[in-house]
């Protein structure tokens, strides 16, 4: 095993020290959050609560799944779930067909559309026009979510690059054997890009997810995602004006819709993470 002189040995250490204080600040609200959210009452409200739960009782994540908060809890749940899933599903295949006819070399006028995708990137008509333009447009249900918000010209460009990059000696081996467009797209293109589909997917389902503005602003109470829900949850638990009769800190309730509204992610992240280090290469590297 090789020696490591003086300063290569500091650098280690100096490395190990920075990555784990950075993983502990990185864990700390997360533990934070869970203490606050099983803490009890007088602990919350007189601030003993630092890191480990004091006293802990399970009356505020009881309430929140199964009591009084768990109809509107859920609800928002579900509407978050929809937003995703069928979301991303619709988002994923304009995504595919956009990228793939950009990708094709006889596209008529395929620079002059680039150019258009591209400017949505560079301006826009500001935050009232757009809100006017949905409004006019009937983007006010959950459907409407999905469709105004269907494609963002950042992922069509990156799965174009990447389609670019695929050999054009196999899709024409493929044309050759009397393979049409959508055979070449369906059994060329698409498998040898999962990498880059994977990405594009995971970047689509996390916005879905986190979905809060527009969704609080163009559809009824009864279909806010998560986030818009816990958003009224957090403002209200930080109103000390209204009376909380309830044998939790109204921050316990807060912090437990919190807890809750982040495990879908905190399960599924770490098998999906190494995907963004790929997005960012993808497209950017080519043979």
């Amino acid at each position: 095993m090789k020696r490591l002189d003086r300063s290569e040995l500091i650098f280690k250490i100096f490395a190990y020290v920075l990555v784990t204080v950075f993983v502990l600040t990185t864990i700390y609200p997360f533990i934070y959050s869970v203490s606050m959210a099983i803490s009890s009452d007088s602990a919350v409200t007189f601030g003993r609560v630092v890191l480990w739960p004091v006293e802990i009782q399970l009356n505020a994540v009881t309430d929140l799944i199964v009591g009084e908060w768990a109809k509107s809890f859920w609800i928002a749940y579900t509407n978050t779930l929809f937003y995703t899933f069928y979301g991303t599903i619709f988002s994923m295949t304009l995504s595919i067909f956009a990228a793939y006819a950009l990708s094709r070399r006889n596209l008529v006028f395929k620079r002059q559309i680039g150019f258009f995708i591209v400017f949505t990137m560079w301006f826009s008509a500001g935050l009232i026009p757009t809100y006017i333009n949905y409004r006019e447009m009937m983007v006010n249900n959950r459907w409407g979510i999905i469709y105004g918000f269907g494609v963002q010209a950042f992922n069509i460009l990156l799965l174009r690059n990447y389609f670019n990059g695929i050999s054009r000696e196999i899709e024409e081996a493929a044309i050759v054997d009397g393979a049409n467009e959508f055979q070449v797209l369906s059994n060329i293109y698409l498998p040898m890009s999962k990498s880059a589909l994977a990405t594009i997917t995971l970047f689509y389902a996390l916005n879905r997810w986190n979905g809060y503005f527009w969704n609080m602003r163009l559809v009824q109470g009864t279909e806010h995602p998560l986030q818009v829900v816990l958003r009224g949850i957090i403002t209200n638990a930080s109103n000390t004006d209204d009376i909380f009769n309830y044998p939790y800190s109204e921050f316990s309730l807060a912090y437990a819709a919190i807890v809750l509204s982040i495990i879908p992610i905190v399960v599924i992240y770490p098998y999906l993470q190494r995907y963004f280090a790929r997005g960012v290469n993808v497209g950017g590297v080519k043979e």
